[in-house]
């Protein structure tokens, strides 16, 4: 992409290094200029760590513990964020039954509404530290600073290390990443997983390597197990990038994709299977699925009703669903191709996508005439694919999404930002690289300022700064002020760095306050927003998971009742917020939304008959008790059957004796 020859590990430092070590033993060296070259030679010695400068493995030490200290600092003011996730952690901490299939409750009832695997990593550390919001958000916090380190470690093989600096340092500092990665919800898990498929990808079209890409094959089908088909959005782009630059033949590149469509399968359908196989009664109900199945939740529920809104749940199936009142920030705003830009998202990770943009559009211009398998242009297809495609889908998809989902986005972006300018500075002797540079610069800090706009009464003085740095960063890059032949030789190394810090400035000075004052913030409930105001948007989840609907003589009343499950109430919220303020089991009836089929009429008759729940706690749960499930139905049967008290500020009805 650039037009220098040196390569990007090598400093022009090591080549008298080189020089001297080359030197056969016992052979003369020429009087004239020794001196130099030997304080030359010493001088590169002292720079470098093998065959590195000794500057990368500090700043890349510095960019971990810098992410290590925003994601844990203050964790435990988030308490327990999601109660909806925060109570299936706690039960998959007392049965191994409810870990291996997800159940929202010990007793195994019904499970949360995706695959488990984004509850197994915090639910063993409970088990093994106990169960608390910490144990629950710290492996949360941790997963980021991986996902960190990971694309550095990527960029860094394609564009060297000022690359995946840059690339990490983004990601680290983009909102929705600070946002997630302190939170509880699958998203922190998801990303990971797709930024280590994407570095086992490289590593695979480096050498051909049909055992990374299997790997990586491994790793997707994990992230299916995470968030279904959330996971998958990635796959076009890693798949075309092998396809294209891999250096082998046509059909071994084919062949090789089939292993790594062998690796999805593996782990995916292993776990599919073992689901599927397991006798209904020894495991908790599939929820969000009417027929109590896994399949049908990937594809319906957690699938196509997610993209076209024709499911049920949240999605265009009640207001504020992605289709239903395209207003609602929470629910993503108006579907279309601006979404990523609008009031929504905007805020959460678009910070940079404009600069993205331009630097892949510009990378892939600047790479067309270089060879098949080069390295640069396919990771630019990689990331780049990665995010046009997942942008789309997030874009368009009219039933349930939310902001946070973006946090998917966060990678790509960040990683076309250290490969495209990195690779343009270093082709900046040529007017075509600098003007691209210094639009990349101007339009980040430009669009930081609309996106600060929003908030106009925090920290308005910010957007002011990002506009002018841009505006002198951009001036900078394209007279290329760091060569001037007025600049004096030794300030010429000031300047670069004048130029370099101005720019990084005007393109991430408002990122990175948005980010700091997310992570300032508590956030809870279901659907958590970044930025300097704290967020807890409604539905199941809510209450930061403090035992929202429960009062503490209704808690002292389940936690006394011996019975398997402590009691019933309809909806995922109210049973997590009980199951947290009283460590019982509680099932939630129809599961998420209050619409799932379980239990029966009949399964609940049998349950109370059997001695197996202590009390029906009426009110409550998404939609109303009505939906697909069989709420009216038991609601209706209990006041039949039952004489109801009140307990706090509860009617209860007590179903054992």
């Amino acid at each position: 992409m650039s037009t220098t020859v040196t390569p990007p590990n090598q400093t022009t430092e090591q080549a008298p290094a080189a020089a001297a070590h080359a030197a056969p033993a016992g052979a003369r060296v020429p009087k004239t200029g020794a001196p130099e070259r030997t304080r030359q030679a010493g001088r590169a010695s002292r720079l470098l760590v093998g065959n590195q400068p000794r500057w990368i493995r500090p700043s890349a030490a510095a960019l971990l513990a810098f992410t290590a200290v925003l994601y844990l600092w203050n964790l435990e003011a988030t308490g327990y964020a999601n109660s909806f996730y925060a109570a299936a952690i706690q039960a998959g901490t007392k049965d191994w039954t409810a870990l291996l299939f997800g159940s929202l409750d010990a007793g195994n009832a019904i499970t949360v509404d995706k695959p488990p695997a984004a509850l197994w990593i915090p639910a063993l550390v409970g088990r093994v530290f106990g169960f608390s919001p910490l144990s629950m958000l710290v492996p949360q916090a941790l997963m980021g600073v991986a996902a960190v380190g990971l694309l550095y470690l990527t960029v860094k093989r394609i564009s060297g290390p000022a690359a995946g600096l840059l690339a990490g340092g983004v990601l680290a500092l983009t909102p929705v990443a600070a946002l997630m990665f302190r939170f509880n919800n699958p998203d922190a898990m998801l990303t990971l997983c797709l930024v280590l498929a994407a570095h086992q990808t490289t590593r695979a079209i480096e050498k051909a390597g049909w055992k990374w890409l299997a790997a990586a094959g491994a790793v997707i089908g994990l992230a299916f197990l995470t968030k279904m088909l959330q996971g998958f959005l990635i796959v076009p782009g890693l798949a075309l990038a092998y396809l294209w630059a891999a250096p082998t033949s046509l059909g071994k590149r084919f062949l090789h994709l089939l292993a790594a469509a062998g690796g999805i399968v593996l782990v995916a359908g292993s776990y599919i299977a073992l689901f599927q196989l397991t006798p209904a009664s020894a495991r908790p109900y599939m929820a969000g699925s009417e027929t109590n199945s896994f399949l049908e939740l990937t594809f319906g529920y957690n699938g196509l009703g997610r993209i076209t809104g024709s499911e049920g749940g949240m999605g265009g199936g009640m207001p504020g669903g992605g289709g239903g009142m395209g207003g609602n920030v929470g629910f993503g705003g108006a579907a279309g191709i601006t979404r990523m830009f609008g009031t929504s998202f905007g805020g959460e990770v678009s910070w940079l996508l404009p600069s993205a943009l331009i630097l892949l559009g510009a990378g892939l211009w600047f790479t067309r005439r270089e060879g098949r398998t080069s390295r640069t242009r396919a990771a630019l297809v990689l990331w780049g694919g990665w995010l046009l495609v997942t942008a789309g889908i997030l874009s368009f998809m009219s039933g349930t999404v939310h902001p946070y989902y973006a946090v998917a986005l966060a990678p790509a972006i960040a990683a076309l930002v250290g490969i495209g300018a990195v690779e343009l500075w270093r082709g900046r002797a040529h007017l075509p690289p600098r003007i691209t540079l210094a639009a990349t610069v101007l339009a980040g800090s430009v669009w930081s300022a609309v996106l600060l706009g929003r908030d106009a009464t925090w920290l308005p003085w910010i957007r002011v700064a990002v506009v002018i740095l841009g505006v002198l960063a951009a001036v900078a890059l394209l007279l290329r002020i760091d060569s001037l032949q007025a600049v004096p030789a030794r300030l010429r190394r000031t300047a670069t760095a004048t130029v370099v810090a101005v720019s990084l400035l005007a393109g991430g000075l408002g990122s990175t306050a948005w980010t700091f004052a997310t992570a300032a913030q508590a956030h809870s409930g279901s659907i958590p927003t970044s930025g300097p105001t704290a967020s807890a948007m409604g539905g199941p989840g809510g209450q930061g998971g403090r035992a929202g609907f429960a009062n503490s003589e209704l808690t002292a009343l389940l936690q006394a009742s011996t019975a398997k499950w402590s009691g019933i109430v309809s909806g995922a919220s109210q049973a997590a917020s009980l199951e947290l303020a009283t460590g019982t089991s509680v099932i939630a009836l129809g599961g998420w939304n209050g619409g799932d089929p379980y239990p029966t009429l009949a399964q609940f008759q049998e349950m109370a008959a059997n001695g197996e729940i202590g009390y029906f706690i009426p009110g409550g749960g998404m939609g109303g008790g009505g939906g697909r499930g069989g709420n009216s139905e038991v609601a209706t049967w209990v006041a039949a059957n039952f004489e109801a008290q009140t307990v706090g500020n509860s009617n209860v009805y007590k179903l054992t004796d």
